[in-house]
């Protein structure tokens, strides 16, 4: 997929009325965090520059936006995804982005569709958005440090173990429910990196 043939200025034009202006900016940032691991990674850098974009265009749904997709589309959201936006946006952003922005790439489809619990078997397009969204410049946490040394020094695999193990345990901490897409994913990567 050729960049150059899309207008990313219209798209960003359009996140602009879906997305609050820090998420906007978050959005971008990992757009063009996307295109440095895709160098590294021998990945192509349009199609993780457009994922990257995009990623996040549900993030603000209404309950009523939500239900009008889910319908639409018959989205079948897991019981750990219904009411809960911070998992479901990716679900229903890999419509949105076919529906709002016409994107048909099954690549950048998944890539939006797996960026917040990854998945057993990712693509390098899925880990690439993964990382991007967890490592952006504008990201701060304790221990991104880490996951950006990994992921710029050809260490991918290991930023995303990482990255579960932290996610994992901090969802342990807070008492809260562990996706088992995330579970899958880490034990997927630890038994191919054995």
């Amino acid at each position: 997929m050729d960049i150059n043939n899309i207008d990313t200025k219209k798209i960003i034009e359009k996140l602009n009325t879906m997305l609050k202006p820090n998420r906007l900016a978050h959005s971008i940032n990992v757009a063009n965090c996307a295109v440095k691991l895709s160098e590294i990674y021998g990945c192509d850098t349009g199609k993780a520059y457009l994922a990257g974009l995009v990623h996040d265009c549900a993030k603000y749904f209404t309950k009523d936006q939500i239900d009008s997709y889910v319908k639409k589309y018959n989205i079948k959201l897991d019981p750990l995804e219904v009411n809960n936006i911070s998992l479901s946006h990716s679900v229903i952003g890999s419509f949105v982005i076919q529906d709002v922005f016409n994107i048909q790439d099954m690549d950048i489809i998944n890539a939006v569709r797996y960026h917040t619990t990854g998945r057993e078997n990712m693509s390098t397009l899925e880990k690439i958005i993964f990382m991007a969204d967890m490592i952006e410049e504008g990201r701060n946490f304790p221990g991104v440090d880490e996951l950006r040394k990994l992921s710029f020094n050809g260490q991918l695999d290991k930023a995303l173990i990482t990255s579960f193990n932290n996610t994992i345990k901090f969802v342990i901490e807070n008492n809260q429910l562990i996706h088992p897409r995330s579970v899958s994913a880490r034990n997927y990567l630890m038994q191919e990196n054995i």
